[in-house]
């Protein structure tokens, strides 16, 4: 087995310092910064006019670290017009510390963030038509730094990564409300050892499958992805394979194609993408060969690929190099191959995350470095890139979520 069921203290695996050393070097949280434990307080109008909130649109929320210096206050709120991509802010969810990543439940009802913190924890936000979010509550994930959440498609169970700590935990979400329970599950990724250069494991990214059959963990530190079933009574996960990539390589996230058998690999230390098989009935995951990210020599650190709707073309998030790389997926998804076609300067500095907008026609790039968001509409037919209008300028965004 390459994981092992942790205890529900907190996460203190050893290079934990050393490990965010290494997020902070690519522009992330810088390690045991204290966070807000009070009350938290949603301020409705604290970047624009109140009657922002009544403008047409849709609405749009943003990750943020509020711990360091340019950072936000807390999760902001925007709205963004569905023709021109333009976004107005309209407030801030405050009390929330350091929510780099964001997620949205099934009915559309509740908001989810990591609070990216040494000793990491959860929060639930209720969204409510007509009226200011509000927050549920907070729990600890049991591990430092989590950097990645994601809700089970049955919508009762929430997922998240501690990419410090080099583990995984499982919460309950209450039916009724959105808020969270107590942790059912926490797994430390123990084996394979770290890749060259890496001083542990380091969980990036937890997410289901289109089947909904596994659950799938991307760990950057040990070179794997490791394959869970979950126990959607219990809240446990239960390891049923691994894949390991090439040592060195450094995946960061994974994404499906609609198909549902194949899916796009973000390798941030080697600077690839590597196409993986995947066999629904085993949840084996199979990479293929590293390909070019089409940013030449060096590492470009790779942050995220986003796949369209209809499978045609795959956009990769370059954050060293700023742009995005256009491919076209090779025979509907049918081979492990992807074409580039070009890279695009994507108006920012550091394209931490990349997003669609529901109806697929709006990307969506959170620069980081330069607290701005560029959005760029998209060609159906030929996948092409457009810039949608000026930057919008925001505190430091790491992620950004438009519904």
């Amino acid at each position: 087995m390459s994981a092992v069921r942790t205890g529900t203290g907190r996460g203190g695996e050893p290079g934990v310092e050393t490990g965010m050393a290494r997020r902070r070097f690519v522009g992330t949280v810088a390690a045991g910064l204290a966070a807000t434990a009070g009350a938290a307080v949603v301020t409705v109008g604290d970047a624009a006019p109140a009657q922002a909130r009544h403008r047409p649109g849709r609405p749009l929320f943003l990750g943020t670290y509020t711990s360091v210096p340019g950072g936000g206050t807390g999760i902001g709120l925007g709205r963004y017009d569905t023709g021109t991509g333009r976004i107005t802010a309209t407030g801030v969810v405050r009390g929330v510390p350091d929510p780099s990543y964001l997620a949205l439940a099934p009915d559309g009802r509740t908001l989810y963030a990591v609070d990216e913190r040494q000793r990491g924890g959860v929060t639930a936000i209720a969204l409510r038509p007509g009226r200011a979010p509000r927050v549920l509550g907070s729990r600890p994930t049991g591990g430092a730094g989590p950097c990645h959440l994601s809700v089970h498609p049955g919508g009762r169970w929430l997922l998240s990564a501690n990419y410090l700590s080099g583990s995984v935990a499982v919460h309950p979400i209450d039916p009724d409300s959105g808020a969270l329970g107590a942790r059912t599950d926490l797994v430390a990724h123990t084996a394979p050892p770290p890749g060259p250069g890496q001083d542990g494991p380091h969980a990036h990214q937890i997410a289901t499958s289109p089947d909904g059959r596994h659950v799938l963990a991307v760990d950057l530190g040990n070179d794997t992805v490791y394959t869970y079933r979950l126990d959607t009574s219990a809240g446990k996960l239960t390891q049923v394979s691994y894949a390991a990539l090439r040592p060195g390589a450094g995946p960061r996230h994974l994404t499906f194609h609609p198909s549902g058998v194949f899916a796009y690999l973000a390798n941030e230390v080697d600077n690839t993408v590597v196409v993986c098989g995947y066999d629904p009935r085993s949840g084996r995951l199979t990479p293929g060969a590293p390909q070019s990210t089409g940013t030449g020599a060096g590492t470009s650190y790779p942050a995220q690929v986003l796949v369209t709707g209809d499978g045609r073309f795959a956009y990769l998030a370059n954050r060293g190099d700023n742009s995005l790389t256009r491919y076209a997926v090779a025979a509907g998804g049918a081979r492990l191959r992807l074409r580039l076609l070009d890279t695009v300067p994507v108006g920012g500095d550091f394209p931490r995350q990349l997003a669609f907008s529901p109806d697929g026609r709006l990307l969506f790039a959170a620069n980081q470095k330069s607290a701005s968001v560029t959005v760029f509409s998209v060609d159906a037919r030929t996948g092409a890139l457009r810039r949608a209008g000026a930057p919008f300028t925001t505190p430091m965004p790491v992620c950004v979520l438009p519904l």
